[in-house]
């Protein structure tokens, strides 16, 4: 079995945060869904992600996943408390979205039948792997 080099390992993160960067735009401005107050939270973290490894890859810093990391683990913190909200394991009246804004764990959270919190914590796994995985390589 092939090891993943460093670069190939930030490439794909990188991946990874443009698609999830782009597709909760594409949610948002093109299919009109308002993101809620926890959605935002995690587009905190995902919209840099794109860029500071971008830039880290374009700059060729091997030590840019260290950023990748502390953004992943930031952006999965939230998307795990959304996921407790949307499945009921957090109560009520501890959600932090309003009766105006758009619910937190209502169907508009659902895309393509998966939660979007769901596929957040998923990218940002992915995202945190891979950037450990670019530190894990020798530093020249």
């Amino acid at each position: 079995m092939t090891r993943l080099s460093g670069e190939t390992a930030l490439v794909l993160a990188w991946i990874i945060a443009l698609i999830a960067s782009l597709a909760v735009l594409f949610i948002g401005e093109v299919l009109g869904q308002t993101p809620c107050v926890l959605c935002w939270f995690q587009r905190a973290f995902m919209f840099p992600l794109a860029i500071v490894l971008g830039l880290g890859l374009w700059w060729q810093d091997p030590r840019v996943g260290r950023y990748g990391v502390a953004l992943a683990l930031g952006g999965a913190a939230v998307a795990l408390y959304h996921i407790g909200l949307y499945v009921g394991l957090i109560p009520e009246a501890i959600q932090p979205c309003t009766a105006t804004g758009p619910s937190c764990t209502d169907d508009n959270q659902v895309v393509f039948g998966i939660p979007i919190p769901l596929m957040a914590l998923v990218a940002f796994t992915m995202i945190g792997m891979l950037s450990a995985i670019s530190l894990k390589e020798k530093q020249t």
